[in-house]
């Protein structure tokens, strides 16, 4: 088995688990009601199943590392569907506060695009320890520019190919963030039926949060 010091170039996994752990954290700024289980819970699992996942990697077991991102990604969907749903029925049942409603709002809506984009770094192309071992990225769910655009200097290949270029977790961040206030991926088409059914998703979500938004200002004023 490879570990992740075996790899020639591998994609750094730093980004992502900032982007976790942004999640994670944003967690405990929605209101009591609108948290999943008891205080800490959720965060403490994810924490755990981090910390499985760096040893994983670095011991070479491929298979538990993506078990385990899988499950962080698992518990923040948790949060997250959990917390839009307390905010929705707080709003129709008016069990919530008219500051709280919009903090709740923004960080869902927020926490929407991190876990979004740990959903599609984490899919795409086989995932992470696939992409790695790969030279160049040239099949995916996602048609990213740089492998569609040939490179200047050598107009037969693309840019992708001239550069050894792979996504990374930004690439997805931005795809996550773009859908989540356009509500189209824009410059990265959608190939694969997953992804297309996950920004769907997304979108939902999006608009859900932004909505409670423009509807309790609507109110204020």
């Amino acid at each position: 088995m490879l570990s992740a010091h075996d790899v020639e170039s591998p994609e750094p996994r730093w980004p992502a688990v900032i982007g976790v752990l942004a999640a994670a954290s944003l967690h405990f700024a929605l209101p009591r009601d609108l948290r999943f289980g008891p205080p800490g819970l959720l965060v403490g699992l994810v924490l755990t199943l981090l910390a499985v996942a760096t040893v994983a990697r670095h011991a070479g077991l491929h298979h538990v590392n993506a078990k385990a991102g899988y499950g962080v990604l698992a518990l923040l969907s948790i949060g997250l569907l959990y917390g839009l749903a307390r905010l929705f029925m707080g709003l129709v049942q008016h069990g919530i506060s008219a500051p709280d409603l919009l903090r709740a709002a923004a960080v869902l809506w927020a926490t929407n695009v991190l876990v979004f984009a740990t959903w599609y770094w984490r899919l795409d192309g086989g995932g992470p320890n696939v992409r790695e071992r790969r030279a160049v990225h040239t099949r995916g769910a996602f048609l990213f520019p740089q492998m569609a655009v040939n490179a200047p200097d050598h107009p037969d290949v693309t840019l992708a190919h001239a550069e050894g270029w792979r996504p990374g977790f930004v690439d997805y961040l931005f795809v996550a963030f773009n859908t989540s206030t356009a509500f189209s991926p824009t410059d990265v088409p959608v190939l694969s039926r997953w992804a297309k059914l996950t920004m769907m998703l997304q979108s939902i979500i999006s608009v859900t949060a932004v909505v409670l938004l423009v509807g309790r200002a609507v109110n204020i004023l």
